[in-house]
């Protein structure tokens, strides 16, 4: 059998992750879109330490994976299709303890066992008690539920896919339940349940617990605080008040070169999404200087980091702190694939705006030609 993984990963994980986090519990607006911007024709992004107009890249939000991690992408793949689970569980496994990067390598063996999962099958079979094998199985029951609902708001979703969508979730929970009795430190079924609990209707009292359960092994978690920022936004369970008080408590515990900080962008986002309100004023401000600060002390190899840029750069633009702004567009770089930008239009142009409003209303100068980044200087397009 012969499967090419990396746009399976690439297609796999936006896709149906983004329809699982776009979906709506009740009415909401749909995505807003802000007016479209168009930089000056005169605007020379390299005269201040970015990377010119002709090349940006779309493609996606930030460097590519490297070389040889597709080619081990690939093996992993190729080695678990041709049947040898004990390769999938020897590669999770490897993460130890750090859950952020064992959730990471879930949502790997996710991506491979949603185009064959054969190999998810012997594994149950040859050790029943494996806890991850056992997690994969409960959290393929949710994504396959959400594949039947769709990822329109829900009163655009027919009833009868609802009504099978609502039919999934609970036999996916309790699959995540007994997954576990497993290993009981694991905080992977927890984030299973804390996801599928919005689509299963669980009120805030059902919701609870298991967010204490997720919380209790993984306190920083962030995937885990995703989908409960998701629970607490007004479209599902809670208020744009109740979201933005889980972010702040999210963002103001977060341990030093994590990317969880990077919570409180995403329920930027979401207001921005509902057309609410931002939060203004000195302590709005100093939430974004805080992020900012945060997200320096991330690793630069974190997946997360690129896309928290972004996030960053559009937000504090918006919020007129402009020579911080410019700072996040010379780290981003060349890539300017993320959704703040393309649902603007074009992302191109989106990005290239943003960049000249923060440069222009910042005041800064020029800076010396040998100092400019240049279009056949591929180190300068980071």
């Amino acid at each position: 059998m012969t499967h090419i993984i990396a746009p399976l990963v690439i297609f796999l994980i936006f896709a149906v992750v983004r329809s699982m986090r776009s979906g709506s519990g009740g009415s909401s607006s749909p995505a807003a879109s802000a007016p479209a911007r168009r930089a000056p024709v005169s605007f020379d992004a390299a005269a201040y330490g970015l990377v010119p107009r002709e090349a940006l890249d779309a493609r996606r939000s930030g460097p590519p994976q490297s070389e040889r991690a597709r080619e081990e992408s690939q093996e992993l793949a190729n080695t678990v299709w041709g049947g040898d689970w004990r390769a999938a569980a020897a590669y999770i496994k490897a993460a130890g303890t750090d859950w952020d990067e064992h959730w990471n390598r879930f949502e790997l063996l996710r991506a491979i066992a949603r185009e064959d999962d054969a190999w998810l099958t012997k594994w149950r079979d040859a050790d029943p008690g494996d806890c991850d094998a056992a997690t994969l199985e409960a959290d393929l029951m949710v994504h396959r539920a959400w594949a039947v609902r769709g990822s329109g708001y829900a009163r655009e979703v027919p009833a009868e896919r609802m009504a099978e969508f609502r039919a999934l979730l609970p036999a996916a929970i309790e699959a995540a339940q007994r997954a576990t009795r497993l290993a009981p430190e694991n905080p992977g079924p927890w984030v299973v349940m804390v996801t599928a609990a919005r689509g299963a209707q669980y009120q805030p009292d059902r919701f609870r617990p298991l967010w204490a359960g997720l919380v209790a092994r993984a306190p920083h978690h962030y995937e885990g605080h995703w989908q409960g920022m998701q629970y607490w936004c007004a479209k599902w369970f809670g208020s744009n008040k109740q979201m933005m008080e889980f972010a702040e408590r999210a963002m103001d515990g977060a341990p030093v070169g994590s990317p969880l900080a990077g919570i409180y962008l995403h329920a930027l986002s979401e207001l921005r999404e509902r057309r609410s309100a931002l939060p203004i004023g000195p302590e709005a401000r100093q939430r974004l200087w805080a992020v900012a600060d945060a997200l320096a002390e991330v690793p630069a190899g974190n997946d997360k980091l690129p896309g928290l840029r972004q996030l960053l750069a559009y937000h504090l633009g918006e919020a007129a702190m402009y020579e911080a702004a410019v700072e996040q567009f010379r780290l981003i770089g060349r890539w300017c694939g993320a959704e703040v930008w393309a649902d603007q239009g074009d992302p191109v142009e989106a990005f290239h705006a943003a960049r000249a409003v923060a440069v222009t209303k910042a005041g800064l100068k020029p800076l010396p030609p040998e100092e400019r980044p240049t279009k056949n200087t591929d180190a300068a397009y980071h």
